[in-house]
């Protein structure tokens, strides 16, 4: 499972590594100004993730004001590995403040921010243009169309969405489909074992429409990495997440209770918690790779050492029950223990099993034909 053994992204021929590296930190302005990092500090941690035979980098025209592209461009015209590597930028935040077609996903925004990111990146082309964030407003209609001139024009070689609606990446599809445009194949997500939201309709979607799901915050903004322990204010340790409790809320009995799981597990196999924790999210179905950033060659290190190990059923059972929530609401009404109220007793009903093929194709097969 080492970072040199490439997959398939979604339904495509593009391959890219199990691990991508997240470049959100590589800059020292705008929002991310906080942790980033200057040229020279993002440099080792680049040439480090190229000789352990990483490929897929990820960033966005937002990130550190656009910093990052640019540092990115830098590193890459510099290493000299443009067709080596698998760029991905993504766009719909503002980039002018006081503009209304600045930002967002329409047409007018999208050439522009295309245009903006091949600046920065030093390149003529980007392997993978991502709609940052759903808008609420454009058509997907015009989303759709603009990828496919985009692509025909060579400026760039495949599309994907980011942080959208499962309905709103399953329409998008099904109108690429439908009226012969370039298709989508990938999805970033938000996907650890803290928060496993996308396993409700997302993967479920990018499997069957054949959209490769890239995660990002495998380790859960840093929650999953051990360094933070339970306190009488909330959290304590040393990092960036408040002691307040997650962006999304206080922290719960149930996450800390994951949290000491996790600790139990990373014992078991003589690993660090925050390496099974991207071991995990980088082998459940429907990833195809998980998004790390790091501040040195150290971490990194540390990250890229997630795929030597296997994680065991058992173990991984425990992860898995441990991270679980109830389906809410109708969701309930799709799981396995529902679903068996729709046949008769004693009738089976399901899916083919694993590696079923019709018996014509085993005559082809071993007759040569």
């Amino acid at each position: 499972m080492s970072l040199n053994h490439y997959y398939l992204l979604g339904r495509s021929g593009l391959r890219v590594s199990r691990i991508a590296l997240g470049t959100m930190n590589f800059g020292t302005g705008g929002f991310h100004a906080a942790y980033g990092r200057s040229e020279d500090e993002a440099r080792p941690v680049f040439r480090r993730y190229l000789e352990a035979g990483g490929n897929f980098i990820d960033t966005a025209d937002f990130y550190t004001a656009g910093e990052s592209e640019t540092i990115l461009g830098n590193l890459v015209a510099e290493a000299k590995v443009r067709d080596r590597v698998v760029l991905t930028t993504k766009f719909t935040n503002s980039v002018a403040p006081g503009d209304p077609n600045a930002g967002g996903n329409g047409r007018k925004h999208m050439i522009r921010a295309v245009e903006a990111s091949l600046r920065r990146l030093r390149t003529d082309y980007i392997d993978l243009f991502l709609l940052h964030t759903w808008d609420r407003i454009t058509p997907v209609e015009e989303v759709m169309r603009t990828f496919d001139d985009l692509t025909r024009a060579g400026k760039i070689r495949y599309a994907g969405l980011s942080d959208v609606p499962s309905w709103y990446a399953a329409r998008a599809q099904t109108l690429a489909e439908a009226n012969s445009l370039v298709p989508l194949v990938s999805l970033q997500l938000p996907y650890s074992l803290i928060d496993r939201t996308i396993e409700v309709e997302h993967v479920a979607m990018g499997q069957s429409l054949g959209l490769g799901i890239t995660a990002w915050s495998p380790l859960g903004g840093g929650f999953l990495t051990g360094k933070y322990r339970h306190a009488d204010q909330g959290l304590a340790g040393e990092g960036r997440l408040g002691g307040d409790g997650s962006p999304g809320g206080s922290w719960t009995d149930r996450e800390w209770r994951l949290l000491a799981t996790l600790e139990s597990v990373a014992g078991k196999l003589d690993v660090t918690m925050a390496q099974v924790a991207v071991n995990w999210v980088a082998t459940q179905p429907g990833v195809a790779s998980a998004i790390i950033g790091a501040s040195n060659t150290d971490q990194l290190d540390a990250n890229l050492a997630a795929l030597d190990f296997e994680l065991p059923a058992e173990l991984r059972a425990e992860l898995d029950e441990a991270s679980s929530v109830p389906p809410r609401s109708l969701y309930r009404m799709f799981t396995p223990a529902y679903q068996s109220w729709l046949v008769s007793p004693g009738v089976r009903v399901g899916d083919k099993p694993s590696g079923y093929a019709p018996a014509v194709r085993n005559w082809v097969s071993e007759s040569g034909g």
